[in-house]
């Protein structure tokens, strides 16, 4: 008997899934005109990006770059595209860049502050990246005395001696440690400072009236630009982190004395605003030192904003740990580790892998707060450009300069963002 002819006797062979289900098509269905309200939305905003680039559009491709006056880039954006046209005016930028970068650094020593970039760069690849060599760790630890000495100048002796401070610390406190614990801590940070006060002075200038060497000495009005804003805001953030780590720790301390001072500057200055802090670095801070003391406002703007950024980054530290399984705790302890040991370890990596987030999100915030230090006389990008717009050749120019700036900052942060993404995913451990 023959097969009803509606059974089918062969397989067909697969088809193409339809041009809507797959590749750009699914994506823009998916995700731009998935309901009506994200339909609304994306017209909404395609229309929004139409005119702004209708309107800035034509003003950028009209720019231009070589003139000498706002003036005179105003009459070739005429004498090119007719009269009554506008155009942007980057001339301003060709022009006084160097100026916006270095501020009043002396222009036959830019070398120093471009050199200290390099440097910085090296002395970074090792902390950021695994694959560098852990020996320029040593560079990295001796960098910011470094990068004091090419930037100021002065003698060299006395980043040297400065040095010689963490020196003594390390010395006290792995001699009085094994002794008593908390005994350790508090000489290993009075012990330096006592150093600083009283010792590093006198013995800096003997050594200089042996061997004199050095570099011709600047001062913090020689700064400004993004170079102050870069040497404020990479020193905050590279002195802020250990402290703050410190002060998370301190926090957590069983020992009363030491909780209770953590917490009392933990508290009191994250209640305190910075630009607070930056007037008391301006003009208080001198009433509290020795009569004579010469102490540059830019080094006394550096410790109250490392001192200020401290303090949000000891609670971010300590929302990881707090993230952290009590198991973990347990399990260092199971292996016979002391209390640094364990820190070291086991515990602390996983809190500072838990608080990425954080610790970035206070980086960027405080690199852009290094503006704030246009409040206390300092000439920062802002600064530079209000002190630019003044000048007769080119009062009246507006957007160009702050374009400028904004795409520099924005450098910077964009930058910190996306190593911050890399060191997630290279640290990520779960298989989501």
């Amino acid at each position: 008997m023959a097969d009803p002819a509606y059974v089918r006797d062969q397989m067909l062979p697969p088809q193409k899934a339809p041009s809507t289900e797959v590749g750009t098509p699914r994506w823009i269905r998916e995700n731009l005109f998935s309901g009506p309200l994200n339909t609304f939305l994306t017209v909404a905003a395609l229309y929004a990006v139409y005119v702004v680039v209708g309107t800035i559009g034509p003003w950028l491709s009209r720019s231009v770059w070589n003139a000498s006056t706002l003036q005179e880039c105003r009459a070739i954006v005429e004498a090119t595209y007719g009269a009554g046209k506008t155009g942007a005016c980057f001339a301003v930028i060709n022009e006084r860049w160097q100026q916006i970068l270095f501020g009043f650094y002396p222009r036959d020593l830019y070398w120093r502050p471009t050199l200290t970039l390099v440097l910085m760069l090296v002395a970074l690849g090792p902390v950021l990246f695994t694959w560098v060599p852990r020996v320029f760790l040593w560079f990295s630890f001796a960098f910011p005395a470094v990068a004091f000495w090419l930037l100021w100048g002065g003698s060299v002796w006395l980043p040297i001696t400065i040095l010689l401070g963490f020196g003594v610390a390390y010395v006290v406190f792995r001699v009085l440690t094994p002794i008593n614990g908390l005994l350790g801590i508090v000489a290993a940070i009075v012990a330096p400072i006592l150093y600083w006060l009283f010792i590093c002075g006198p013995l800096e200038e003997a050594i200089h009236s042996l061997i004199p060497l050095g570099l011709h000495q600047l001062y913090s009005d020689d700064f400004g630009g993004f170079l102050l804003s870069t040497v404020i805001g990479v020193s905050g953030i590279a002195f802020s982190l250990p402290i703050g780590i410190l002060l998370a720790l301190g926090r957590q301390s069983d020992l009363f004395i030491v909780k209770t001072a953590c917490v009392a500057f933990i508290e009191g200055f994250r209640g305190v605003p910075l630009i607070t802090l930056l007037f008391v670095a301006s003009l208080l801070l001198n009433y509290f030192l020795p009569p004579g003391t010469e102490f540059d406002i830019i080094l006394r703007v550096i410790i109250m904003v490392t001192i200020f950024s401290a303090a949000y980054m000891a609670e971010v530290i300590r929302g990881g740990l707090a993230a952290l399984p009590r198991g973990q705790y347990e399990a260092a302890d199971s292996l016979g580790l002391d209390y640094w040991q364990a820190q070291r370890l086991i515990v602390m990596p996983q809190a500072l892998k838990i608080s990425i987030p954080g610790i970035v999100g206070n980086f960027i915030g405080l690199f852009k707060d290094t503006t704030l230090v246009s409040f206390i006389s300092l000439q920062d990008p802002l600064q530079l450009v209000s002190s630019i717009r003044a000048n007769q050749e080119w009062n009246g120019i507006y957007w160009e300069l702050f374009m400028f700036v904004g795409f520099l900052f924005f450098l910077f942060c964009f930058s910190m963002s996306r190593y911050s993404m890399y060191l997630e995913g290279k640290l990520k451990t779960d298989h989501r």
